[in-house]
């Protein structure tokens, strides 16, 4: 999508919900076997939309191109919070319950605005978030606050696979980021889990269990 339309929804929606404060929220990392779910919540003030014509869905861009745009986020002031839900709090939540999780937290940022309103991506309303919100499905599509706001999360995520990298060595975190790639899959089978695995999601879970002596 161009960024035309994706600036004309946001300015559509603002406009029906009488806000001033459009906040995009998607995240980063539900499908991966280890790490953290990231969110973030992210609000681009009216003044600087038009230095952002290259934004797009984070899934679409380089990560050359994404670490530009963060830096641009960065310099001219774009505004947003970061949710953190833990590969623990996954297993005991489920991925869904902890991703809303990720997104109250990234949210908390802007509880103090009074007309803030928030674009969910995805199907569902993010459970227990105090500020108004209404989900779209392909969000980072058709908004421009959303599509910022999966670039934030991605580069954040990224990044912090890279520190666990150096933390758990041995299992090519800072590679595949925790998705269940062949060598990720090897390595799971020669050293086993590692804290930062979800133990709760099936390829982690059958290596997890007992092996049955006949």
């Amino acid at each position: 999508m161009t960024k035309s339309y994706l600036q004309a929804f946001d300015q559509e929606i603002s406009i029906q919900k009488g806000t001033d404060a459009l906040i995009g929220v998607d995240e980063a990392g539900r499908g991966p076997l280890a790490g953290p779910v990231v969110a973030c919540a992210c609000l681009i003030p009216s003044g600087i939309v038009s230095y952002f014509d290259d934004v797009n869905d984070s899934k679409k861009l380089s990560a050359k191109k994404r670490q530009e745009i963060l830096q641009r986020f960065n310099h001219l002031g774009v505004l947003y919070g970061i949710g953190f839900a833990s590969a623990e709090e996954i297993d005991r939540l489920n991925i869904l319950q902890a991703t809303f999780l990720a997104m109250r937290r990234a949210c908390a940022k802007f509880l103090s605005i009074p007309n803030a309103f928030a674009l969910i991506d995805g199907p569902y309303p993010a459970k227990g978030l105090s500020i108004k919100q209404m989900p779209v499905v392909d969000g980072d599509a058709k908004s421009l606050s959303i599509a910022a706001a999966s670039i934030i999360a991605k580069e954040t995520r990224d990044n912090y696979m890279s520190i666990l990298d150096t933390l758990y060595p041995g299992y090519g975190f800072g590679g595949h980021k925790g998705y269940g790639t062949a060598q990720h899959l090897a390595a799971l089978r020669q050293k086993g889990p590692c804290p930062q695995h979800r133990r709760s999601f099936s390829p982690v879970q059958k290596l997890c269990q007992p092996v049955l002596l006949p």
